[in-house]
């Protein structure tokens, strides 16, 4: 599921592709020369926020946002409500969805997020483990309802994933506790497990109000209702507009941690290339710009900044092997030798000046000590992908169409959005399975029905993917276990492995374990697969500090590590 805090079940679908955009002659003038991050690589450098002490800015001010996608389901643990924009714009009105126990440091390191969690203990003896948890004495859902040990409980039983009727993305951690009590008092919670369960940092790392505790609710309660009584963070939703599709927030009088700068942050849901001229004209302060269309229309913009960094993103080939013409593991197979993913790459950073290794695993960033290439094919290119076909008995018709029992090949790749850049992307990867004696068309959707279209699983290949934690352990089940995965396709020896990971304590082993899963399990059913990962670049008012790209701080594209200390900088024009 998504979760800007992500260990590997906070991760999700993620609709930032469309924030591309083409453009640029064959020589262009792009950003200076920068590059991901293979392993080892100081991914320090990657970090550009404009750091500033809360002192050192103004208090107050307005900070005007854009999203692809807003609603219309807000419950980011559902597969409906399981994108990106979701989570960027719970951002500052629910750190208890967003959050939950941790924070996350930019490298990736863990800590107490002391708003709700004050300490957290666990204990192994004779084979059982036992975590203790104290909350925050002061921790309160917007509706009054105490954050208290009824809470965990609920999250415990919402998502640990034996009433099927629960839309929930993935069960991660909680199919293995035991029992959720009470401790020494309300605000003392003590877990049981059935087995040794890690890593301790996906133990609620996301919370779900008492009162969400049905099937009914869950799933469709939060549909067109954000349901701010539901939620608790630094923010509280003002308004949320349907008709000028916009969301105002204000500062929570009933938040208990540190109070925010901003008097008002407002989401505006936009198509990519209304976000242009809106950034221009002042209506909106931050601007995305991955690539050298976008990138030349914005720069030289009056009072502006730009800030680069790594996108944690990995993605670019979604197959749903639900559909009919996806059924066959042939087809996908041939899909999977037939991309050419650094052709694909160029066309999506033309200009840009950024070049980054191979990813080939959707779970880690190739600058990951964790990391390892699990590209399910070695011959690539249409003449293997064609042999891929004829090996299981397809043969090419009059038109040259691989078809097999008077079925041919051919399906359509959904396009989504007004981005150029991104339409050039999926005719690319349409050119190079045609090639392949494939018969591909394009569906093109609206931005605004990514997250609709994603949930509800009506594609039969999309170009979009998935951010990126620094731990593979709960992502593995999410994506690879046949019950739990959004294809339904596994084993019962791939279900065994998963489930053995999260009894594996040491870090290094149990993510090279996970690793090696999605290595057999991509070689077998060939279902995702990352082509790029992407460089992160945005546009800002000058003056805007504490924002920008912050690596595992959040991984949306509204880059935001602490939502309390963004702000602008005293003397700012822009606020």
């Amino acid at each position: 599921m998504k979760k800007s805090v992500s260990l590997g079940v906070a991760l999700a679908a993620s609709a930032a592709l469309a924030l591309t955009a083409c453009g640029g002659d064959g020589n262009p003038k792009g950003p200076e020369t920068a590059r991901g991050e293979g392993s080892g690589g100081d991914i320090a450098r990657l970090v550009q926020t404009n750091p500033k002490d809360v002192k050192d800015l103004d208090q107050g001010g307005t900070l005007t946002v854009s999203v692809g996608n807003i609603g219309p389901n807000f419950n980011g643990f559902s597969n409906d409500g399981n994108n990106a924009d979701n989570t960027a714009l719970l951002g500052p009105v629910n750190t208890a969805f967003t959050r939950g126990c941790w924070n996350v440091s930019p490298q990736g390191d863990f800590s107490l997020n002391k708003d709700f969690c004050e300490d957290f203990t666990s204990e192994v003896k004779g084979g059982k483990q036992t975590i203790t948890i104290k909350i925050n004495d002061k921790a309160t859902w917007n509706d009054g309802t105490p954050i208290d040990w009824r809470t965990f409980e609920n999250t415990w039983k919402v998502r640990k994933g034996n009433n099927k009727d629960f839309d929930i993305v993935s069960s991660g951690v909680f199919e293995f506790v035991d029992s959720v009590k009470r401790g020494a008092s309300d605000k003392d919670v003590v877990i049981t497990t059935t087995k040794p369960t890690y890593p301790l940092q996906n133990f609620f790392d996301a919370l779900i109000h008492p009162s969400v505790n049905t099937p009914e609710l869950f799933n469709r309660g939060y549909e067109n209702n954000m349901r701010p009584e539901w939620m608790a963070g630094p923010f509280v939703v003002d308004k949320y507009d349907t008709a000028a599709k916009t969301v105002t927030m204000i500062p929570n009088e009933k938040w208990w941690g540190a109070k925010p700068v901003l008097n008002r942050v407002v989401f505006r849901q936009m198509e990519p290339s209304a976000t242009i001229p809106a950034f221009k004209n002042g209506e909106i302060d931050a601007v995305g710009a991955r690539t050298i269309g976008r990138y030349k229309q914005v720069d030289g913009t009056k009072d502006s900044d730009v800030r680069r960094g790594q996108r944690l993103f990995a993605g670019g080939l979604n197959i749903n092997a639900k559909r009919p013409a996806m059924q066959d593991v042939a087809v996908r197979k041939a899909i999977f030798t037939a991309i050419d993913r650094e052709a694909i790459r160029k066309v999506r950073f033309n200009g840009l000046n950024w070049e980054e290794p191979d990813s080939s695993s959707l779970m880690l960033m190739p600058f990951s000590k964790y990391y390892q290439n699990n590209w399910p094919v070695t011959e690539q290119g249409a003449e293997a992908a064609k042999k891929v076909l004829s090996d299981a008995g397809y043969a090419p018709n009059d038109k040259g169409i691989m078809t097999k029992g008077g079925k041919a090949v051919s399906f359509k790749i959904t396009n989504y959005g007004d981005d150029p850049t991104q339409l050039a992307s999926t005719q690319t990867l349409q050119k190079q399975l045609q090639a392949a004696g494939m018969d591909v068309g394009i569906d093109q959707i609206g931005q605004a029905e990514f997250g609709r279209v994603l949930g509800e699983r009506e594609f039969d290949v999309i170009s979009s993917g998935y951010t990126v934690g620094s731990d593979s352990t709960d992502v593995v089940k999410q994506f690879y276990e046949s019950k739990t995965n959004v294809n339904g396709l596994g084993n019962a020896d791939l279900d065994k492995r998963i489930a053995d990971i999260q009894g594996v304590e040491d870090d290094v082993q149990r993510n090279k374990d996970a690793m090696n899963v999605e290595k057999d399990y991509m070689k077998q059913y060939f279902t995702m697969g990352s082509v790029f990962n992407g460089p992160q670049i945005i546009f800002v008012r000058k003056g805007l500090a504490n924002f920008g790209p912050t690596l595992f701080s959040n991984l949306t594209d509204v880059p935001v590590a602490d939502w309390t200390t963004v702000g602008w900088e005293k003397g700012s024009t822009h606020k």
